[in-house]
């Protein structure tokens, strides 16, 4: 499974996770490249006065970047804590609103906004839902940017080959063998076809970013302990496998390891309803 494809019978369930412990989460959990936010001002607009609706703001990650550069904002987060956290860090920000809700049911406001932001929080949204709300909360030819995360083949590779003897030892659904995917193997197309079939986006255009991060063994387990998967395993077997993949990394890795990021955003922009471009026929 994909880090950006949850399973769906359990889609819900998970997303609830992250509430649990927000400040670790804000802690352990690592930002965005800078030049994502550069390519995002040149392709989406984000820029000075540019009004922004980012969807799962989580505990402020996208949205700090965000508010430096002169967005104004709107921050939609269901999840109490990590809203928290969020208003805490960008209470200097005048221009920038953290609300707290879950966006499917969150009602739109009147004034439509020039970009939706959705940085690794798109994929917790129902998939009934997020591509026609987004459309719908943006003005004309507005911009949706999707960022996604993954973890690929590079950095310590051998631990990441090694390690997977602890998940098979204390996670039963974990498929024997398994190994990291090489960044260029990574399909993210599923997500063009998403927005083609939604009719409410044109094509989407893609850039990505390969980066390394190196953790210690506490660093480590520290953004481990904030992810879905782990945190819904039962207590002994989450407490057995963090203890095995430290005995790991302090016993054969001296203490660190190196892990390596894909981000991959995801920009496209509003096209016509089929109501809105028959009412424009009409008129013509």
């Amino acid at each position: 499974m994909r880090d950006d494809t949850p399973d769906e019978a359990c889609r819900v369930r998970l997303s609830r996770t992250f509430d649990e412990d927000p400040e670790l989460y804000d802690r352990a959990r690592p930002g965005y490249p800078p030049e994502l936010f550069d390519d995002l001002a040149r392709t989406a607009g984000t820029g000075p006065g540019c009004r922004v609706l980012e969807v799962g703001a989580g505990t402020g990650k996208a949205t700090v970047p965000l508010a430096e550069r002169g967005c104004r904002i709107t921050a939609v987060e269901q999840g109490a804590g990590m809203a928290a956290v969020a208003r805490r860090k960008l209470a200097g920000f005048g221009a920038v609103e953290v609300v707290t809700a879950d966006f499917e049911t969150w009602p739109l406001p009147a004034e439509p906004f020039d970009v939706v932001v959705a940085a690794t929080a798109f994929h917790w949204i129902d998939p009934a839902v997020r591509m026609v709300k987004a459309a719908d909360a943006l003005r004309a030819g507005g911009a949706l940017a999707v960022v996604a995360t993954q973890h690929v083949a590079g950095g310590s590779e051998e631990f990441f080959a090694e390690v997977q003897g602890c998940y098979e030892r204390f996670d039963p659904a974990t498929s024997p063998g398994l190994r990291l995917p090489a960044a260029e193997d990574v399909d993210t197309s599923a997500y063009a076809d998403e927005a083609a079939r939604s009719g409410r986006f044109g094509p989407v255009v893609f850039r990505r970013y390969e980066w390394d991060l190196t953790y210690t063994t506490a660093a480590y387990l520290g953004v481990l302990r904030t992810y879905s998967g782990h945190r819904a395993l039962p207590s002994h077997a989450r407490e057995g496998l963090l203890r095995c993949i430290a005995g790991l990394i302090d016993g054969r890795y001296g203490g660190q390891v190196t892990k390596r990021y894909l981000t991959e955003l995801r920009v496209s922009r509003t096209v016509p309803s089929s109501r809105q471009r028959r009412r424009t026929a009409f008129q013509g």
